[in-house]
């Protein structure tokens, strides 16, 4: 994706902003990260999207993208996509306020229930969609307070806790039933874009190392079976990456209700998903013991992006989302070339 100079400056101001990695270790559930938030905050980074009129920034998917890009690389602890993206959207698709405050977003079965809801336990309110009994869809914010919550976390200790909601104490604003939809592809981009950042930070992480290391006489990364582990790594990383690109240019030019948009996000979801598998066997093949203590950085980021790939969709959905979307085997070929039209 081409950077504009507003948008290099923008990367670079986010580069000051995150730092890489955090002191995190394993098994230690993650804590959201309140001085961070408060900066982002400040900056207007917590609601990068919104509407000006209703508190937000203003801006766009390729600003978020890098937001949510650095996010990942630093292993940020902070639901920025969650409160902006997600929950914040949720709310303006509904006509309601958007005040300050702390926030994640969950759809709802019939039952009242979500599981696995990022970041619920730190979180002020949840924005819930979930469908009413006459088959129509609804959109409220409910107080962290007034919902009952089970605590559970990811592969890489990350809050992702179980709620219940009393739906029939709910009034809620009805909302058309393709933003269910659309809230999937927007979860979906999310993680993809934060993964890719933190597959950059991993890249990063191999080099130095493979580069400092020194093993009979020389630096490993000379050896050529370690040439190969990171040649693999990077190309893996350049085509979640490059997909991932591909996805925000269609989101930013055709939306979410267009199909070439959906197969895009499709596409990401599948190669991020693929890429976590080679780039974290490898990372770890290429840094040998160090890479699995707790005081090094690298499970920080590997174990995130292999959480990460099963969130709003498994890599298996998606490969089959992207077979699917081909009618006959005469479309598949322009399909895998130009995307689908509309």
């Amino acid at each position: 994706m081409t950077e504009s100079p507003e948008l290099r400056d923008f990367a670079q101001m986010l580069s000051e902003v995150f730092t890489a990695g955090d002191d995190h270790r394993i098994g230690e559930v993650v804590e959201f990260d309140r001085p961070l938030w408060q900066t982002l905050g400040e900056l207007g980074l917590d609601r990068l999207t919104g509407s000006e009129t209703d508190g937000g920034s203003g801006a766009g998917w390729a600003e978020a993208a890098l937001l949510l890009g650095a996010a990942g690389a630093s292993a940020a602890a902070v639901p920025v996509g969650e409160n902006d993206l997600l929950a914040g959207w949720l709310l303006e698709q509904a006509g309601l306020g958007v005040g300050p405050a702390v926030r994640t977003a969950a759809v709802l079965d019939e039952n009242g229930s979500a599981r696995h809801v990022p970041w619920a336990r730190f979180a002020d309110t949840v924005v819930v969609l979930w469908p009413d009994a006459d088959a129509s869809w609804r959109v409220a914010e409910v107080a962290r307070a007034d919902l009952e919550l089970t605590e559970s976390v990811n592969l890489a200790s990350e809050p992702r806790d179980h709620i219940q909601v009393e739906t029939s104490e709910l009034s809620g604003i009805e909302v058309p039933g393709t933003l269910v939809e659309e809230f999937r592809y927007r979860g979906a981009l999310i993680r993809v874009l934060a993964s890719v950042g933190a597959m950059d930070r991993i890249l990063e992480l191999v080099v130095e190392h493979t580069s400092a290391r020194v093993q009979f006489g020389r630096a490993i990364g000379k050896f050529q079976a370690v040439q190969a582990l990171v040649a693999d790594l990077a190309a893996e990383s350049a085509l979640a990456r490059a997909a991932t690109d591909a996805a925000v240019a269609a989101v930013v030019d055709h939306g979410f209700d267009s199909a070439r948009t959906r197969f895009a996000i499709a596409a990401a979801a599948s190669c991020s998903g693929h890429a976590a598998a080679v780039i974290v066997r490898n990372a770890h093949q290429s840094l040998g013991a160090i890479g699995f203590t707790m005081e090094h950085e690298l499970h920080r980021h590997a174990n995130r992006i292999l959480s990460w790939r099963s969130e709003f969709g498994t890599v298996a959905s998606w490969d089959a989302e992207i077979l699917c979307t081909a009618v006959g085997s005469d479309e598949l070929w322009p399909l895998v070339t130009d995307g689908p039209t509309g």
